[in-house]
């Protein structure tokens, strides 16, 4: 099976998200939080019952970027 991993700094570490399976983890680099988040995923997938996993489990997943106009807001 092949997740999607959304990997974000968060203050001194970065958090790890799984959006097929709405779960999340982190780590102390980018390395470690995706790790983590496999890792996670995996515990998941073991223990938890098939209906929760089959409600959980979002068939398609997109994950772009788009640009903006620069606003007052930007930092």
């Amino acid at each position: 099976m092949r997740i999607t991993a959304v990997i974000e700094r968060e203050g001194d570490g970065y958090v790890s998200f799984c959006p097929e399976l709405d779960i999340s983890s982190q780590g102390g680099n980018v390395a470690e939080a995706r790790d983590n988040l496999h890792e996670a995923v995996e515990l998941f997938l073991e223990c938890a019952d098939p209906a929760e996993v089959a409600q959980r489990l979002h068939g398609e997943v997109y994950i772009t970027q788009s640009g903006i106009a620069k606003s007052e807001f930007e930092v």
